[in-house]
């Protein structure tokens, strides 16, 4: 009887721990997207004058602002070049994708840019990451070595691209200075230690 009824209890603990883990990470959800507050969706599509952008908010001014402060700028200017090219490089061949180029907008706000430097280099990593992607669903679909061979250079290329990238991104965020910790030093007899931090040149 006893057997049975913790065959009974088992499951029902299990799923209240699971309930409560997943009560927890939606609220980790819910508060990080509630910190960051990050700007609205938007929609492009092609005028007879260029590039069109609206957005999924009742207020385009505060759209607009929300949008800015995603991209690091205080310059209106600088946010339509931003969100042309966003619009360029999210197209799917000749047509505009508002998925791709909301995706591209969201790897820009992951990487929360604090100038626009930053948000240009945050757009290109979006970029290479895309052509990474495109490049790795061709090498999945090549039908001889030569297509394999020239599939493969490409997506290597592109991965140390976004690596670069990324390694830019941390050099110009830290000003060129790499901070070394000892965590643990040895002074043999007649030695010297220094204690304190060592500042690295990049």
């Amino acid at each position: 009887m006893t057997g049975e009824l913790n065959a009974a209890i088992a499951p029902k603990t299990v799923c209240a721990k699971r309930d409560a883990a997943e009560r927890e990470r939606i609220k980790e959800v819910a508060d990080k997207a509630a910190a960051r507050a990050n700007g609205p969706s938007m929609r492009v599509r092609e005028t007879d004058t260029g590039i069109s952008s609206t957005f999924t908010h009742n207020d385009d001014t505060t759209a607009r602002l929300l949008l800015m402060a995603d991209l690091g700028t205080c310059d209106p200017d600088f946010m339509a070049g931003i969100l042309s090219q966003v619009a360029i490089i999210g197209a799917h061949g000749a047509k505009l994708n508002d998925t791709n180029s909301n995706f591209l907008l969201s790897v820009v706000r992951g990487v929360q840019p604090r100038d626009e430097l930053e948000a240009m280099l945050a757009v290109q990593m979006g970029a290479i990451h895309q052509a990474t992607m495109m490049m790795a669903r061709r090498l999945n679909h090549v039908t001889n070595i030569p297509q394999q061979d020239a599939a493969e250079r490409a997506l290597n290329k592109l991965a140390r691209t976004y690596f670069t990238q990324m390694q830019a991104l941390k050099r110009y965020r830290t000003g060129g200075q790499q901070k070394v910790t000892v965590e643990h030093v040895t002074v043999n007899d007649g030695g010297q230690a220094i204690v304190g931090n060592i500042q690295k040149e990049a």
